[in-house]
């Protein structure tokens, strides 16, 4: 079905949906590389007001990648909840985008409509939303997760401990996470993405991490950011596995790429289900994602970037997450060239992310060959923590030694808390009052010497 709108005497056409939301999309260098962006700012427009008047029952009729060659597709399809849908079924993506911005879409509302949306519904009205529209009704949505504390709680926000090391050194991941603990991040994970796949180095971190936590009573849960085939072989052999990571994508030869489909995701949320490690709620998956990760692979059938990523929402909200983290800026200026679209890409997906009932989280980052800088990241952390963004990312002066990118730092979550009245999540924040780490209004007081969380470095050998 082709779709028509017209800017003065200019008439333009799309000739199906797909290419309408590719045209109707802001501008990126993704996109541009893909050969399917507008190619004028006056087309993007008109690509806007005709997708305005697309009904949101179109996106249930007609697929963008087909049913029959597509796992992620079906997946969408066979799971969209009609009686959700049936609030809003009357809406076209212009009401839809009304509906959001009114206040009879509240909390509750959003939740309640929430199984209903498609990915490509929240991807088609985020097309015709200022950045103000995607903070305004992203804040409106609450997505809470438990494992061992409680994680998207209004006027909270949880920070994950990024204790990355070249060379996966004990010590040095020690001393960085002895860093982040002082400065009162980890509750939403203490992460770590490993040097090697080798699965007795994976279970040495594991060990680690899980030593720290349990010797310290720390209400927080760890995760080895590996392939999750090598999750589900630690779980095996008995690890003390917590969450279970996977990077994840909006199509399935994307996914392909990864090493992964969803019968393998499956099985590794069982497993990590069968070890109900958690104290608190059994959400046991950590997903990663990022706009132009399709594109890269060669698998986005001709989707825009930005939709291919809400497609990779319905693959994780399948597995009820605890964490879902967009890496906005880690792929690269291929795909989102400089800050202007870091920033908005970030809001996007979060918008996007939330709306469809995630726990979306987002590290605020950047690689050195693009065109965008700390100031940059500075506006989106400001942004998304505006928008109710459930965590962000704490790394060692914000520079990744071990991925090689810009990301944030401890002393930015200090900031953003500061600045906006955010606390960390209840069960952690009790626990750094109790560990002296912070006073009770949060803020952090000296640490001594003898501190007691000193004993997290490992004890230096004899020469």
């Amino acid at each position: 079905m082709a779709y028509f709108s017209s800017i003065g005497v200019k008439r333009y056409r799309f000739d199906d949906l797909k290419t309408l939301m590719a045209r109707a999309t802001p501008e990126r260098s993704g996109d541009c590389l893909a050969g399917v962006a507008a190619e004028s700012a006056e087309e993007r427009m008109a690509a806007r007001l005709a997708l305005a008047d697309v009904p949101l029952s179109t996106f249930v009729e007609q697929a963008l990648i087909p049913y029959e060659s597509d796992e992620v597709t079906r997946l969408i399809m066979d799971s969209h909840d009609r009686a959700a849908f049936a609030e809003i079924a009357s809406l076209s993506v212009g009401e839809l985008r009304d509906w959001l911005l009114g206040d009879a879409a509240d909390s509750a509302a959003l939740a309640r409509v929430a199984p209903g949306l498609t990915p490509e519904m929240v991807a088609a009205v985020s097309k015709l939303m200022r950045n103000q529209d995607l903070i305004l009704v992203a804040a409106k949505c609450r997505v809470v997760t438990r494992f061992r504390n409680t994680i998207g709680l209004p006027g909270h926000l949880a920070v994950r401990l990024q204790p990355n090391h070249p060379t996966d050194d004990p010590r040095g991941i020690a001393a960085s996470m002895l860093d982040g603990l002082l400065y009162g991040c980890g509750d939403a994970v203490i992460g770590i993405n490993p040097a090697t796949d080798s699965l007795s180095a994976l279970a040495t971190l594991e060990h680690l991490l899980a030593d720290v936590i349990e010797r310290y009573r720390i209400p927080t849960q760890s995760c080895i950011l590996t392939h999750v085939t090598n999750s589900i072989q630690l779980i095996e052999r008995s690890v003390p596995v917590d969450l279970v990571f996977q990077s994840i994508a909006g199509t399935e030869r994307a996914n392909a790429g990864f090493g992964i489909n969803l019968a393998i995701l499956d099985e590794a949320h069982q497993a990590a289900l069968s070890l109900e490690r958690g104290t608190l709620g059994d959400n046991v998956m950590y997903f990663e994602t990022g706009q132009g990760s399709a594109l890269s692979a060669g698998a986005h059938h001709g989707v825009d970037q930005q939709t291919c990523e809400a497609r990779a929402y319905a693959v994780a909200r399948r597995y009820r997450p605890l964490l879902v983290n967009t890496v906005v800026g880690f792929i690269g200026p291929e795909y989102l060239y400089d800050g202007k679209q870091i920033i908005r890409a970030g809001l996007e997906d979060h918008f996007c992310g939330k709306l469809l009932g995630l726990p979306l989280g987002c590290d605020v980052c950047y690689t050195n060959h693009a065109e965008a800088d700390q100031d940059d990241m500075d506006t989106l952390l400001t942004l998304l923590g505006t928008a109710g963004v459930n965590f962000i990312m704490g790394v060692p002066g914000a520079d990744d030694i071990m991925l090689n990118y810009q990301s944030t730092s401890f002393h930015d979550a200090l900031y953003l808390r500061r600045v906006l009245g955010l606390k960390r999540a209840p069960e952690f924040e009790q626990w750094l009052v109790e560990m002296g780490v912070v006073d009770a209004g949060g803020r952090l007081l000296p640490a001594s010497a003898s501190h007691p969380l000193l004993g997290v470095m490992p004890k230096q050998e004899a020469a």
